[in-house]
Parts: structure tokens; sequence; C-alpha cells
């Protein structure tokens, strides 16, 4: 039964997804066209694990989840619009931890978004399942951050659990102040 329930939601959202994506930008904001936002957000599995290893590289958050530095080098061209170019850096999340929710806070979506796993490319939020370890304590994710230019100041809120970090990453040139 609950397998038939969860059915029915993925394709309600699925449904969703589809409308959103064919109706449009939304209204236009001071005579511009509003961008269309990124994916609301993103699961992923184990199944995206890209290798495990005994000590991630990057930053420590909450003790569960290696982010990269806050400084990345600029993004590369992706050819795609809205999100033209890709900076990349890989994430691991401590093996049997509990799920982390990464998110670009609403008021920076217009700029940049995230992807790791790999089915995400320019979403709002991603949630990074629970998997149990097997070969090393940490599990790795290909991925890293989607701008509409090279550079640029992006601010990731990240919560484990009932803990929340917030973290600044300054991309390639950007002027950003001070990046945590």
């Amino acid at each position: 039964m609950a397998v038939r329930a969860l059915s029915a939601l993925l394709s309600v959202l699925a449904a969703t997804v589809a409308v959103s994506a064919c109706s449009g930008p939304g209204p236009a904001v001071h005579g511009k066209p509003r961008p269309a936002p990124a994916v609301a957000s993103h699961a992923v599995g184990c199944d995206q694990i890209i290798q495990q290893v005994s000590a991630p590289g990057g930053k420590v958050v909450l003790g569960v989840l290696a982010m990269p530095p806050a400084h990345v080098e600029a993004g590369v061209p992706t050819g795609t619009l809205p999100w033209a170019y890709f900076s990349k850096w890989g994430i691991a999340i401590r093996a049997d931890s509990p799920p982390v929710l990464i998110t670009v806070p609403e008021a920076w979506r217009h700029r940049a978004a995230i992807g790791w796993g790999n089915n995400a490319s320019g979403v709002n939020s991603l949630r990074l399942l629970s998997c149990p370890r097997q070969v090393g304590a940490w599990n790795v994710y290909a991925g890293g951050f989607f701008l509409r230019s090279a550079s640029g100041c992006v601010p990731l809120v990240v919560e484990i659990g009932r803990q929340t970090a917030t973290l600044s990453f300054v991309i390639g040139s950007a002027s950003c102040g001070s990046a945590t």
C-alpha cells in the first residue's frame, strides 16, 4: 500500500514539474521577464556515489559533510541557459550519516543553482540520502555550482538533522566579502 501511495505521489510530482516547465518563466518584473527558477528539489541516492574514501577533501561541515573550500575556480561555459557556467567540485558525506539537505537561499536562486549526483543539474536544493558504509567511511558525489556568469558568490544552507550551517563560496574572481 505504501509503495502504491509513493508511486502516486511521484506521478503527481512529475506532472507538476512538467506543467511548470512548460508554463514559461512567469510574469515580468520591472519590464524584464523573470528567469525560470531551477527545479525545486532533487534526491541523491546511494546509487549515485562515484567513490568511497577513508578521508574527504574540502571543509567538513557539521561533522558529516565535506564541502568545497570557500574559494572555487571560475565556472566553465556549459552552452546552455539559464546556467551558462559550471564550477566543478565534488562533495562527500560520511557513510551512515543522517540525510543532508543543501539549499540555495531563495534570494540567490536567480544567480546560482547546485547539482551533485548523476541527475542533478541546476536545482534549488538537494537531499543526500543516508547510505551505508561499504568500502570507505565517506561517500563521494560529483557535481558543483551552476551560475549565470563565470564568477559569483554563492551562499548555501546545509541542514543535517536539527543542525544548520550557512556557508559562502566565492567562485572565480568575484568580490563577495568574506567567505566561510
